[in-house]
């Protein structure tokens, strides 16, 4: 499905509908063509492997660009941080809505978390305008050879693109859901993936494409965050874990991460064939 943004609309407010207890861009700018790739790490154990030095205050291992910050995080911390840093001059990040596609596997369908629960589902890919240093919940449905089995992944926006005036829409950042790290995230696994933009100067002279994302697994033992940095600018960072909706309903808003504001991208209607009158019979 081909989506397109016309125009961007108000934040969605959609009715809470009934939730189950079922538990990479391509962006052409002064004629450079730049590529969004991902790192993943997947392992249960990651977040206690990471190494500590950030935490307590210093410099991580060759790392000069996040000091004090690691994928480990809890989700909005990166965000927060990124926020704080003001962005670059000309490219305010408060309140920008930075359009986002999420890919999945063939048939798999997606909701992002709305009004106390969740939009009506789409099936992948899902595009809309989310605002940078946020954290979405979204729910996954539909997973090929997993029926009746969701799983509700979060993408916490770290960063902009920067795409010609007025063609916002054309190049969002893709996140790609494979169709591993899900059956990962089902074995009780965490799999963290942190999108980056390349460095146009070292990026690899490879064509990509938009349904497809080249991924870099990194070992459990390393930052993906800290690998991002040192190959591009990290933009936003995807978790896939186990976690479902709590039984209590005091809970969901806190599971829903507060359900922040993001805006619909409105499909781009199919093509009409264009028709050629007939000659008049002589």
């Amino acid at each position: 499905m081909h989506r397109s943004l016309d125009p961007l609309s108000s934040p969605q407010q959609l009715s809470k509908p009934q939730l189950t207890s079922l538990g990479g861009v391509r962006l052409c700018v002064a004629a450079v063509l730049l590529a969004a790739t991902s790192l993943t790490v997947g392992a249960s154990s990651a977040r206690g492997q990471y190494p500590q030095g950030g935490y307590a205050g210093t410099a991580l291992p060759n790392n000069p660009g996040h000091p004090l910050l690691s994928a480990s995080l809890p989700p909005g911390a990166l965000g927060a941080a990124r926020l704080a840093s003001g962005g670059q001059r000309g490219f305010p990040l408060q309140g920008y809505y930075q359009p986002v596609a999420i890919y999945g596997p063939a048939g798999s369908q997606l909701a992002l978390a709305a009004a106390g629960g969740f939009a009506p589902p789409v099936e992948a890919p899902l595009q809309a305008a989310l605002l940078v240093g946020s954290v979405y919940r979204f729910q996954v449905t539909r997973i090929p050879n997993q029926p009746g089995v969701e799983l509700f992944p979060t993408i916490e926006i770290i960063d902009r693109l920067h795409p010609p005036p007025g063609q916002e829409t054309r190049f969002p950042i893709p996140v790609h859901l494979d169709a591993d790290d899900l059956a990962q995230a089902l074995e009780g696994r965490l799999v963290t993936r942190v999108i980056y933009l390349e460095d146009p100067q070292t990026a690899l002279p490879v064509a990509d494409e938009p349904e497809s994302q080249r991924t870099f697994d990194v070992r459990a033992d390393h930052d993906p965050l800290l690998e991002a940095d040192r190959l591009g600018r990290p933009v936003a960072v995807l978790r896939i874990g186990s976690l479902a909706p709590p039984r209590d309903a005091a809970l969901l808003n806190q599971f829903l991460l507060g359900c922040p504001p993001w805006l619909p991208i409105a499909p781009v209607p199919a093509p009409i064939p264009a028709t050629i009158a007939a000659p008049a019979a002589p």
